[in-house]
């Protein structure tokens, strides 16, 4: 931009305009193009601007909120991101005496099958579901339970937008279900997801555990809503701390 321009945008007389461009040309913030009579944003604000994305923000922000969902539920919790198609496992806060998951850190995962990912697209608009998976060929199924098709996702995400939580049930890990609400940034846009992740067996009936029984498709359909009932509040608890910390107002 040239001085005239930017002493225009901030309201200052010229003089002062220069005067203050040319301390943050000193201090590297700045730099002239003579050629061009113009100014541009020097190597010091880039390397801010690159510090800033080193300390991974958003994971900093999120750790403690998510350290206290773990320390009330006593169970696994996830932050995720959006990454095209996918979601990216961000921070893994794992419970005492929990087994690892297939959901580490920094492990990728088509964003349909789980529940961050399905958590974050309820609250995005269909154009935007829309351009994530264009037709049949964008989705890459691990197995048969999830979404195979755009009509069987939107109406997967109409039910999650409704509840206001996403959910999966053994599609990524066998034997556990997860409950994941959104976070929202001060757009009211989903730029993450927390999640909670539980064992199946916690939900079943003692003697249907020591028999290891099979459930019939209504039984994990009552399973889900107690996990959600139990869990949900705590989660939705965590995901509006974060949005606040974000600086959205809930």
């Amino acid at each position: 931009m040239s001085a005239s321009a930017i002493a225009r945008d901030v309201g200052l007389p010229r003089s002062t305009t220069y005067q203050l461009i040319s301390a943050l040309i000193d201090d590297g913030f700045l730099l002239h193009l003579p050629e061009e009579r113009k100014y541009a944003l020097g190597v010091t604000a880039h390397e801010l601007g690159t510090g800033y994305s080193r300390q991974a923000p958003l994971q900093r922000i999120a750790r403690f909120p998510l350290e206290r969902l773990v320390a009330r539920t006593r169970r696994t919790a996830h932050l995720a991101v959006m990454h095209g198609r996918d979601v990216v496992y961000v921070i893994e806060e794992r419970a005492p005496r929990q087994r690892p998951l297939v959901t580490d850190t920094g492990v990728r995962l088509p964003a349909h099958l789980t529940a961050s990912g399905r958590a974050m697209m309820s609250q995005m608009d269909r154009a935007q579901v829309s351009a994530l998976f264009p037709g049949p060929e964008a989705f890459s199924v691990r197995n048969s339970n999830g979404p195979q098709s755009v009509p069987a996702l939107e109406d997967l995400l109409a039910r999650a937008r409704t509840l206001g939580y996403a959910w999966e049930q053994d599609e990524i890990t066998e034997g556990f279900s997860s409950v994941a609400v959104a976070v929202l940034d001060r757009q009211r846009y989903p730029v993450a997801s927390v999640t909670l992740t539980v064992s199946n067996r916690a939900f079943l009936p003692t003697e249907r555990r020591l028999r290891n029984d099979e459930e019939s498709a209504e039984e994990r359909a009552l399973r889900i809503e107690d996990v959600a009932r139990t869990w949900i509040p705590e989660v939705n608890r965590c995901a509006r701390e974060i949005s606040r910390r974000l600086g959205t107002h809930n």
